[in-house]
This record gives structure tokens, C-alpha cells and sequence, in this order.
């Protein structure tokens, strides 16, 4: 009897952090977490590694541009996402992995490019996060500002 291979979504997030202040995203009519704030992210087209996916992502969602070399891995998060999907287990894949990259330059001018993906794009003080933040990503976010490279979350 054979095992069936598991099967893991891998995603990439962008933690811009800059005087204290972080920018986050508040979700809108995307069907996934409505009305609570996350960070410039996406999931990782196949054939495209994790910077590659947060280059495109960024520049997708909040208009600005990376060089890879600019961008530092900071946390990796292994996630059940069964929480996240009480209705069911989104994609029949229920296993995540989450690169979340931060970098100190950028080019471009950060703009909300996707409003019918995101009513808010704001700066918030990294420790005084919006009540309405996606609780995977409050707690990716306080593991980088403890730098702490992994977690797990929701097992």
C-alpha cells in the first residue's frame, strides 16, 4: 500500500516595515477573509519560486518594484489552514507554507492597484495591529518582530 504524497499551497507575503509602521491590505470581495487586514501577498504560480511571486505580486497590488537581491527572507510559517476554511478545506489542500520577505528600498510609489481586491492600504504601527487582522498573519508579523524565522500555526 502506497502513501499518498501531500500536497502543500505555498505563498508569499510582503512585510514592509518602515518607522515602526507596517503596510497592510484590507481584503475585499475576494471571498477569503473579507473586511480583515493582511499583507501584500499571493500564492506562488507554478514554476515561479517564492521571490519571484512576491516581486510580481507587489508590483500587482501596491505598484511598486523589487530587485531580488533587495528582498530578505525573514519567516517561513507551515500552516493548517483548516481554521481558515470552516466550510471546507479550500482547493482540497489544507497544508500551507508561507515565505514572508521584507526589503528596505523599493521603486515606485505604493498605490492601492487592485480596489476591487482591497478597500485600505495603510500604514499601522506594528505594535498596535488592526483588531481585524487575519490571526495567521498577526502572528507571522509578531515572529518577525521577535525574529523568529518559523512557526506553525493552527495544528
Amino acid at each position: 500500500m502506497s502513501k499518498e504524497r501531500n500536497k502543500i499551497i505555498p505563498a508569499s507575503y510582503l512585510a514592509l516595515i518602515k518607522d515602526g509602521k507596517i503596510l497592510m491590505q484590507r481584503r475585499f470581495n475576494t471571498g477569503f477573509m473579507d473586511g480583515y487586514y493582511s499583507l501584500v501577498a499571493g500564492h506562488v504560480d507554478k514554476g515561479e519560486n517564492f521571490t519571484g511571486a512576491i516581486i510580481r505580486e507587489t508590483k500587482e497590488e501596491a505598484g511598486i518594484d523589487f530587485k531580488p537581491e533587495d528582498l530578505k527572507m525573514v519567516h517561513i510559517m507551515h500552516r493548517d489552514s483548516k481554521i481558515d476554511y470552516p466550510q471546507g478545506v479550500a482547493e482540497g489542500v489544507n497544508e500551507r507554507v508561507d515565505a514572508f520577505f521584507m526589503a528596505d528600498k523599493w521603486e515606485g510609489e505604493i498605490k492601492n492597484i487592485e480596489p476591487h481586491k482591497c478597500d485600505d492600504l495603510s500604514w499601522f504601527d506594528v505594535k498596535n495591529l488592526p483588531e481585524n487582522t487575519i490571526p495567521y498573519v498577526k502572528e507571522a508579523i509578531n515572529c518577525i518582530i521577535k525574529k523568529q524565522f518559523y512557526s506553525e500555526f493552527g495544528w
